[in-house]
């Protein structure tokens, strides 16, 4: 059979979409690139917004054109959004041929070939895949150490979603690490949705620190990017990895959402701003040229303008390399749904886009600083590339002088920059 895939949302959805698509070329099962060759087309949605839910509803109405137009013969749907919403999407897409669940996608050829209709609760157990596929480019790959998430913050369905926080075994990570770097992969980010809780349900603890010990030991492994660093369980230890080992990059996604005491509380962070600066303040001085990446949520129920003014003048002072800027949208089903001083939609726009405007100074100002630097960069085409300051697919660009080889690691000097594009001289 054929398949096509659409994958939907973030890296830890597409682990999954690479897991099941293994599965199937493992099988025989052949992936092709243009839903006009494909006997199925496999949706594998985000419902972590409403907008993911909205941007799933309109690939899923696509597929269905297909399939009625006889281009393709079935239609499969999997992911958040039916974690999210059950039997609904079957309900409200009836043409649909299968609906399966996250928690069944080990047994994805038994379902495409039309022997199962799954929607089961997801497992406590984390599924360990047997086979590998890697569906970004070949120098680069996500590596998943957990799933789900007990942290539960007042705006966040992926609890429900992706049910509680589940480890991979140290040696299972490692395991599949080694296979992604004899395949021909140089760099990974390590993801789940908490990566500093890491260990903690299957050894009493979190052992991310362990863990890293052990990935840069992989002889072909040359860099590893860490995500999703929940602020207070970023330890010395960690920090102190990350300045010793020259695998571990100088880069940590660290989500905060926002800085202003009154609105972490109400958002049920773990952790305030005095906590926060003073772990930023550590990895400042701990990790040599460390770059940092976060986000920030503007217009959550109850924020003043003096908590967003904080929030603005933090973005100022401590300069993150990037960010990324959400509006706050009502998620049904989560605590902040019903929280009273929900803030309009007009005000809402205004204050990201003055936060936005904010942190295009302090990018303007950083890249000005980086001009006339010679820097670590990798190249995912031979004209254009990254800095070891953007994680891929998400932060900024690097322009190359001249061709180079895709999937190189090397130093170049940053001969000019705007925005979050730099050109380097090779």
């Amino acid at each position: 059979m054929k398949f096509y895939l659409i994958s939907l949302g973030c890296p830890k959805n597409l682990t999954d979409s690479e897991d099941f698509c293994a599965r199937l070329a493992a099988k025989g099962h052949k992936m092709v690139f243009t839903p006009q060759g494909a006997d199925i087309i496999i949706i594998n949605t985000c419902g972590f917004l409403s907008s993911a839910l909205k941007e799933a509803r309109e690939n899923i109405k696509t597929a269905l054109e297909l399939k009625q137009n006889g281009i393709v013969k079935k239609v499969a749907v999997t992911g958040c959004m039916v974690e999210r919403l059950k039997d609904e999407v079957k309900k409200e897409f009836p043409a649909l041929d299968l609906v399966f669940s996250v928690a069944q996608q080990q047994r994805i050829e038994e379902i495409i070939n039309g022997r199962a209709q799954l929607i089961t609760p997801i497992q406590n157990d984390l599924h360990i895949p047997r086979y590998k596929m890697t569906l970004t480019l070949p120098h680069t790959a996500y590596l998943k150490a957990a799933d789900g998430c007990n942290n539960r913050c007042a705006y966040c369905a992926i609890p429900a979603i992706r049910g509680p926080y589940r480890s991979k075994p140290e040696e299972e990570v490692v395991a599949e690490a080694r296979l992604m770097t004899q395949n021909g992969v140089k760099e990974l980010s390590l993801i789940a949705q908490d990566t500093t809780s890491y260990g903690q349900d299957l050894y009493g603890k979190p052992r991310l620190e362990r863990l890293l010990k052990k990935l840069v030991k992989i002889k072909d492994l040359q860099r590893i990017r860490i995500m999703y660093a929940y602020p207070h369980r970023v330890s010395r230890e960690l920090a102190d990895i990350m300045a010793a080992e020259e695998k571990i990059f100088p880069y940590l996604d660290i989500p905060l959402q926002h800085i202003s005491d009154n609105i972490l509380k109400a958002m049920n962070r773990r952790c305030g701003a005095g906590v926060i600066k003073k772990v930023l303040d550590m990895l400042k001085k701990t990790v040599p040229n460390i770059a940092l990446r976060t986000n920030f949520i503007t217009g959550f129920p109850g924020e003043t303008q003096k908590d967003f003014n904080e929030l603005k003048k933090f973005v100022k002072d401590y300069q993150f390399d990037n960010i990324g800027i959400f509006e706050y949208h009502r998620e049904l089903g989560t605590p902040a749904y019903d929280m009273p001083g929900q803030i309009p939609a007009a005000v809402k726009k205004q204050r990201a886009r003055e936060l936005a405007q904010a942190q295009s100074r302090v990018v303007d100002k950083l890249n000005k600083a980086l001009v006339g630097q010679t820097i670590e960069v990798i190249s995912d085409t031979p004209s254009r590339g990254r800095t070891y300051k953007d994680a891929p697919d998400i932060d900024g660009a690097l322009i190359f002088s001249r061709p180079v080889r895709a999937g190189r690691i090397f130093k170049a000097k940053i001969i000019k920059a705007k925005g979050y594009r730099r050109t380097a001289e090779v």
